[in-house]
């Protein structure tokens, strides 16, 4: 059996093999399998550890994390307030330590990055600056795609009515074709051909949580600009999944959470992207707190908010430390493996995985996600047209976790650094088989 050497590209399916032995001799070859044991698995009653397939709604813990929480602890112990500026990494400019490695996982420049808040907190941030509505000219809406995640509809809706605008009226919806699952990238340049005049805020899903399909973010940020709208991304399935350039794409914003694929724990510290034009932009509406003010001026307390260059310019207040060190123990693994190398196993395991299932007979499964591993990241959405919760909870009951969203779509995400191909195969076998008794 070939090496799996890590490629640019998934394995071509005439390579896989649906015998066990194929996952075993796949995992022993995996130049990423170390990565695994730097995580904590989740285990059963029995203190057996579980298939996770759920690094798409919240990433495993990576096991430094206890430690670098514990050194906090004991520098807030030990230092008290001094630990601002003393202790083993001085809190005053935690946040810093993030500037280089959230900057690499997204594309940016440093100063056009920084990790605050949660995810839909920085999204209204962004609304207050880049939903710029204009009743004289007639560009007051916002386009969203469908499906979209509540969060997102629920924060822009507040945000349409902040400025005494109907959501119902100026809220443009892109949706797939009638039949069809996944949005196409020219219906969105033609829809903003059409009504680019009337648009705002381009506002969409890098990786649409549903489908599981990657945008073509570079394009249509261009075709959003080329029609005069601002353009932002949420990012939350996409960061720690997908490569992304956003400095040479050139979105105006991107927000995004951290733990999904970047393992940092639940409700964990969110990430916020400004391209740098914006940096200074003093047409810009924002909202101002104390931590976004000139870090050289910060102290003298003066009357007028006079913000710092930059994304960290939006800061509002002083980092939580306890919610961003777990973040710093998940970056250093992937300082380690490399995006590169963990975008080309997730490729493998995915490519995999849809095999798999694809081979079984008389499947009760519609692969909703796009074929094409340029659209698609570590997550496949399965359409099930029997037995849906079912299949599900045999999943379950296999000692597996994955999630399931209404009406009858189970999501399974294979993480290239935690789980390993035997993984995907106890999976498929476990979804193909489920009505055969097994």
């Amino acid at each position: 059996m070939q090496s799996l050497t890590p490629v640019n590209h998934p394995m071509p399916a005439d390579s896989f093999s649906s015998e066990h032995a194929f996952a075993v001799e796949a995992d022993r070859c995996d130049p990423l399998a170390r990565f695994r044991d730097a995580f904590e698995l989740p285990t059963d009653d029995r203190g057996q550890p579980l298939r996770y397939f759920a690094g798409n709604s919240l990433g495993l813990m990576p096991k430094q994390a206890k430690d670098l929480i514990a050194q906090e602890l004991a520098d807030w112990s030990k230092h008290g307030v001094d630990g601002h500026q003393h202790g083993e990494t001085a809190w005053y400019r935690y946040h810093e330590l993030f500037r280089e490695t959230a900057a690499t996982m997204v594309g940016s420049l440093p100063g056009e990055t920084v990790m605050m808040n949660s995810l839909t907190v920085n999204l209204h941030l962004m609304l207050v600056s880049f939903y710029q509505p204009d009743l004289s000219s007639g560009r007051t809406k916002i386009l969203l795609e469908e499906p979209i995640f509540p969060s997102d509809r629920y924060a822009v809706a507040s945000h349409i009515k902040s400025r005494g605008l109907d959501p119902n009226e100026h809220v443009l919806w892109i949706r797939p074709r009638p039949s069809e699952h996944l949005i196409r990238t020219e219906d969105v340049e033609q829809l903003l051909r059409d009504h680019g005049s009337e648009i705002s805020l381009v506002m969409l899903a890098g990786v649409n949580y549903f489908t599981g399909q990657f945008m073509e973010i570079e394009r249509i940020t261009r075709a959003g600009h080329a029609a005069g709208c601002m353009v932002g991304w949420d990012l939350a399935h996409a960061v720690g999944n997908m490569p992304l350039k956003l400095h040479e794409w050139g979105p105006d914003f991107a927000v995004w959470c951290s733990y999904k694929y970047l393992n940092a724990g639940p409700g964990a510290i969110a990430g916020c992207f400004v391209h740098e034009r914006h940096e200074e932009s003093p047409h810009l509406n924002r909202y101002g707190g104390w931590w976004g003010n000139d870090p050289s001026t910060r102290f003298e307390f003066g009357e007028a908010f006079d913000p710092q260059c930059g994304a960290e310019g939006w800061q509002l207040s002083n980092p939580p430390i306890l919610a961003m060190t777990p973040l710093r123990a998940s970056l250093e693994i992937f300082q380690q493996a490399s995006m590169a190398r963990a975008r080309a196993k997730s490729m493998q395991l995915t490519g995999y995985l849809r095999w798999l299932l694809e081979q079984a007979k008389g499947s009760p499964f519609e692969i909703i996600t796009p074929v094409d591993a340029a659209f698609c990241g570590c997550q496949l959405s399965l359409l099930v047209h029997d037995a849906p919760r079912e299949r599900f909870e045999a999943v379950r009951s296999a000692q597996m976790v994955c999630d399931f969203r209404t009406p009858n779509v189970i999501r399974v995400a294979p993480t290239p650094l935690y789980n390993t191909f035997e993984d995907v195969w106890v999976l498929a076998d476990v979804l193909s088989n489920h009505d055969k008794g097994h």
